[in-house]
Formats: C-alpha cells, sequence, structure tokens
C-alpha cells in the first residue's frame, strides 16, 4: 500500500476549505497599482519610423524611453521587414500572434534565420546585430530595460 506523505494530505486538506472566488477582469477592483489591459483597451498607436510602416505600438508598462523595465507590444504587417539593427541592452520577445523569423548579421539571408511562432520566445543579446523578417501579420511582445533604442546599421 502507498503512503502520502503528512505534509501532502495536509495540503490536500487545507485547499479544499480554501474558498477561490473568480472575478470578472471588467468589474475585478484592482489596487492603485496594478497594471491591467484587455485587448479591447490596449493603447495602440503608430509606430515610430524606425519600424515598418503600418506598424503599431502599445506601451503596457514602464517608459521604453526611460530607465527602468517597461513592457510593449509590436503589431507588424505581413512581409514587413526590420532591416538590421542593435539595441543597447538584451530584448526578450514573445511572439503572440503569428509567424517572425529571426536571423543575425549584417547581411539578410532568409535562409540563415530561425522561425518563431505564436507562443515562441527569444532573447536577442545586446549590441548584437540582427533583423527580422514577419512572415504574417504579427504582434510580438518586447519586455526590457530601458532606455530602448533600435539603431538601424548605417
Amino acid at each position: 500500500m502507498h503512503r502520502v506523505p503528512a505534509f501532502v494530505a495536509l495540503l490536500f486538506a487545507s485547499s479544499s476549505v480554501t474558498s477561490c472566488r473568480v472575478v470578472d477582469a471588467a468589474h475585478a477592483e484592482a489596487p492603485p497599482a496594478a497594471i491591467q489591459w484587455t485587448t479591447a483597451t490596449m493603447p495602440w498607436r503608430p509606430g515610430p519610423p524606425t519600424l515598418p510602416i503600418g506598424a503599431r505600438i502599445a506601451v503596457l508598462e514602464g517608459d521604453p524611453r526611460a530607465a527602468g523595465m517597461f513592457t510593449m507590444r509590436l503589431e507588424v504587417p505581413a512581409g514587413s521587414q526590420i532591416a538590421p539593427h542593435t539595441h543597447p541592452r538584451p530584448e526578450r520577445v514573445t511572439v503572440i500572434a503569428g509567424a517572425v523569423r529571426v536571423g543575425f548579421g549584417s547581411v539578410v539571408d532568409e535562409a540563415d534565420t530561425a522561425l518563431f511562432r505564436a507562443g515562441d520566445f527569444y532573447v536577442n543579446p545586446a549590441n548584437e546585430v540582427h533583423y527580422v523578417n514577419f512572415v504574417d501579420s504579427s504582434v510580438v511582445q518586447i519586455t526590457g530595460e530601458g532606455p530602448w533604442e533600435l539603431r538601424l546599421l548605417e
């Protein structure tokens, strides 16, 4: 007979007496410092000139132009490309929707890229030259340490 350790039994016993209340996010009372966005309230605006035409940006947390942590989303049309560039600090990217190809080096080579789809994650190291091709209309989320810069190669 298999015995259940006492601490496991206690954990399950205590969880059965604890109630969990699910609250609709639209009606939940959040503390003043909480940050909450829904797809309906996402603060989209046109992207800066360093991004492809038609790109949009939504800053979700912090200020990418200032020191400190930030999180932002980029929405980029299919077929777009961000030419070889660098960032002064690591860039943490989660693909939310679509598909992107990421390559390293100053010459764009579609055959030498890695494909990332919705749910995938990657980190580009600081000051590494890389480029991004947007296979599909895509949304990517970038988390990093500001100030964030996209330095296109001259």
